[in-house]
């Protein structure tokens, strides 16, 4: 039986460790990664390997040579190009002797499974492919794998997010297969096995199967993972053989020629390798040492992990630190938790190392220097820097002008020298602070930047999508949170970044060796003039004027004092509408409300309404991408009612001009009340259901058949205008949508059916999330579920829904009835069951 390992990994995210050597050669317990491997392999009896390489092979080649030192035969494939997995293992068929079952595996992973069981459960189970699975606390960055009871994958996601985490069982990346499927995978192009092969295995109904295997696995891909990985060896968690002899009865292990000072401490699980010298007085404590260390006189080694030749000086003290090799920490030098320096590099007597410095190769810290970066950014987003709405931070602390320069250099990487980004901020001084922080490290990446300055938000999107830019940018003061900033990115058509672009640019601003400009190539500034004048033609191109101008209805607005009093007015001059306006005028410090707050303007803004006898209420938030609507009456029109009146009012709309073919659907996500299907099914149109993210309702607003994309929280997206939330437009496209029917919203809300929802937060930890997504999906088994965000089990017209909260530790729950107490019982049932499953 042939084993494949795949070894052609760069290794960015463990950048600057992997600058100059390959990932499967980075060293776990003294030895490379990719030689456990080898020895699993070589004890479980494969023996004859093939090892796809592509970054610096010549490394891996000269270590393994034929493979005969390590009980095995070594055949290796290069590439020219990134073929991915799938295509590189094409590439080598004619390696695979005999035409038989071969096992694949990753290079780059520490593992002690038995894989001798899994082939055997392969043969039992007759199948064409079989993936090796493991059960993870945190399944995001891996592909969930659903298998049913006899172990036949009924699907699986690749690093979902965690509304579509529907188990914890994850792909290990570890495959049995039999030649049949080399067949399916077409020659000579980039292919994966999890992205492209197994889906199509899987909708052809081919036998693939999926072995949950027992014991340890660990995807070492970043540096924090690289740390955990060997204090999971050194406490004893995986089952490999340790290198060197046992010392004492304790979890100690020496190799040959190591010399050990008889008054030093050696404490809890100690590796040290080939002639290390611990010098008297020194304390190692659950500590790696690699082959050839010095650690001189009443020195602390602690949780660290120390390559080959590290000189540490007396009294020097590392916790939760990383060293590479041939590197040097002075005397009494102290390196705090997660400090890293990478080869060659010396660290000065008396220096310090703050909390996640990275020393890159061949650097010098002088003596008696501090060197320091955020201690709060390395622990609050060592998850992702981004969430569900971007970036948001503590301003001036994790938000730091510092930490803003970085982010606009790593994102202006991340699209290339040349390329355009559009600016824009609210009007408070601190987002100005941190926008212009954010330009510096753009241009210092060779992108130019089109600063807009206080614009509000749904302008510079619009920008952004018509005026060629490859994306932007706005800063703003949270409206919730008066001492946080939001960062809301965006691409070349105003929509919400990609979660996979989202992604690139942690990776680039964690490597920190991305590309900078050279003096000629800096970008360039620019401030468009008539960038409002573009919004507004194009704004009023999108509406029926002369609908509205016939209607001459009277409106009352409260901008929350927020940028779009600058710009509004103007559009709104021109429609023939009478408006009255509230808190039109910038002011930084009244932009963030409390909801007590918002709910108090309300009731005046329905007070002033009903007083004027105005047609309408509308509350801008300081963004100008959300709104609230107050009817005729004064009474406050939010959430599930302005959502249903607005699909109401589109799909009415919709019917009376006869659309024949596309363009006659509503999307919403799927919390979303049933009252949206009510409605829009009167008129003959679909409704939609999308996942709760804002990218995944903007995406769905670039259909041809969407006419509205509304959700809960007063967000609504006409794509006829732009695929993004934009409060402007939706004020006056709900006036022109009201002015043709002749109704204003009080008469609306007529229409709309009575229903009844409820909805719980469940806390739950973060390395739970998948455990429970899994029971949640047992526990409905055989039940009418929809899998679009979480898990929706429906109970005749009745439904609940839950999912696990995208920026913090915990579940929501959702629940809609015809009664308020059936709702509540179902909401109440759903989440008791969460919280008995994490007891």
């Amino acid at each position: 039986m042939n084993g494949v390992i795949l070894a052609g990994g760069f290794g960015t995210r463990l950048r600057p460790l992997t600058i100059s050597l390959p990932k499967p050669m980075t060293p776990v317990m003294n030895r490379p990664m990719m030689k456990h491997i080898v020895d699993l392999l070589a004890r479980t009896g494969i023996t004859d390997l093939i090892a796809l390489l592509y970054f610096q092979p010549e490394t891996i080649k000269d270590y393994f040579k034929d493979g005969r030192e390590h009980g095995v035969r070594m055949t290796y494939i290069g590439a020219a190009e990134d073929l991915g997995t799938a295509g590189s293992v094409r590439n080598a068929e004619r390696h695979l002797a005999g035409g038989g079952t071969f096992l694949i595996i990753s290079g780059d992973v520490l593992t002690d499974f038995d894989l001798g069981r899994a082939i055997a459960y392969h043969r039992e189970k007759k199948a064409l492919a079989t993936m090796v699975l493991t059960r993870v606390e945190n399944p995001l960055q891996f592909g969930v794998v659903i298998v049913d009871d006899d172990g036949r994958i009924q699907r699986f996601l690749e690093k979902p997010s965690w509304g579509e985490v529907f188990s914890d069982t994850i792909n290990t990346g570890i495959y049995i297969l039999e030649p049949e499927c080399l067949e399916a995978i077409p020659p000579g192009q980039e292919y994966d096995f999890s992205k492209d092969l197994f889906p199509k295995l899987l909708a052809e109904g081919k036998p693939l199967y999926g072995y949950v295997a027992e014991g340890y696995w660990k995807d070492i891909g970043t540096i924090g993972e690289y740390r955990l990985a060997h204090r999971d060896l050194v406490e004893g968690r995986v089952r490999l053989p340790v290198p060197g002899e046992r010392f004492g009865d304790g979890r100690v292990y020496l190799e040959e020629g190591a010399r050990i000072d008889y008054t030093a401490r050696l404490e809890g699980g100690v590796i040290i390798g080939r002639d290390v010298v611990v010098g008297p007085r020194a304390v190692i404590r659950n500590s790696v040492l690699g082959h050839g260390c010095v650690v001189e006189e009443g020195a602390v080694v602690a949780d660290s992990v120390l390559w080959d030749r590290v000189q540490v000086g007396k009294a020097a003290e590392l916790y939760e630190a990383i060293v590479a090799n041939d590197c040097v920490i002075g005397d009494r030098a102290f390196l705090d938790v997660g400090a890293l320096v990478s080869d060659h590099s010396r660290v000065g007597k008396g220096a310090t190392l703050k909390a996640n410095v990275k020393i890159w190769p061949h650097k010098e810290v002088e003596d008696g220097a501090t060197l320091a970066v955020s201690l709060i950014w390395g622990e609050k987003w060592s998850r992702s820097i981004f969430g569900p709405q971007g970036i948001t931070g503590l301003a001036n602390l994790e938000l730091s002008p510092e930490f803003a320069a970085k982010l606009g250099a790593a994102y202006g990487a991340s699209l290339g020298k040349g390329a355009t980004v559009s600016t824009s901020r609210d009007a408070h001084k601190t987002t100005r602070m941190i926008n212009r922080a954010i330009m510096t490290g753009l241009l210092s990446a060779g992108v130019n930047v089109n600063d807009f300055g206080v614009t509000p938000l749904p302008v510079v999107r619009y920008q952004a999508g018509n005026l060629g830019d490859q994306g932007g940018v706005h800063t703003r003061r949270n409206p919730v949170s008066p001492e946080s900033v939001d960062l809301r990115f965006f691409d070349n058509r105003g929509m919400d970044l990609d979660p996979k672009k989202e992604q690139a640019i942690e990776r680039l601003f964690y490597r920190e060796d991305f590309r900078r400009a050279t003096m000629e190539e800096t970008g360039e500034i620019s401030f468009p003039v008539h960038g409002t004048e573009f919004y507004q033609t194009g704004f009023l191109q999108a509406i029926d004027r002369e609908a509205i101008r016939r209607a001459k209805l009277k409106v009352v607005i409260d901008y929350a004092y927020g940028a779009a009093a600058a710009i509004f007015p103007a559009i709104l001059g021109r429609l023939g509408l009478e408006v009255i306006s509230l808190n039109a005028f910038l002011d930084a410090s009244k932009a963030t409300r409390t909801p007590e707050m918002i709910q108090q303007a309300l009731e005046q803004l329905g007070q002033i309404v009903l007083s004027l006898k105005a047609d309408l209420g509308v509350m801008l938030d300081p963004s100008a991408e959300k709104l609230t609507l107050v009817d005729d009456r004064g009474g406050i029109v939010a959430g599930e009612q302005a959502q249903a009146a607005a699909a109401f009012l589109v799909a009415r709309q919709a019917a009376a001009e006869g659309h024949q073919g596309g363009r006659r659907r509503i999307a919403v996500p799927i919390t979303a009340s049933r009252i949206v299907e009510e409605v829009a099914d009167r008129f003959g149109v679909e409704v939609v259901r999308t996942k709760t993210t804002s990218r995944s309702m903007m995406e769905t607003a670039l259909r041809p058949d969407v006419l509205l994309v509304a959700d809960e929280s007063g967000g609504f997206i006409f794509p006829r205008f732009q695929p993004a939330f934009d409060a402007m437009f939706a004020v006056v496209k709900l006036i022109e949508l009201l002015a043709r029917s002749e109704e204003r919203l009080a008469q609306v809300a007529r229409h709309i059916p009575v229903t009844y929802l409820a909805h719980q937060v469940v806390p739950c930890p973060w390395e739970a999330k998948g455990t429970v997504m899994r029971r949640l999906m047992e526990a409905s088994r055989g039940e009418n579920v929809q899998l679009v965000d979480g898990i929706k089990v429906f109970h005749d017209s009745d439904w609940v829904l839950a999912y696990p909260s995208q920026d913090q530790a915990a579940f929501h729950v959702h629940a809609e009835a015809g009664s308020r107490e059936r709702a509540q019982d179902l909401a109440n049932r759903t989440a008791s069951q969460i919280r008995g499953w994490l007891r």
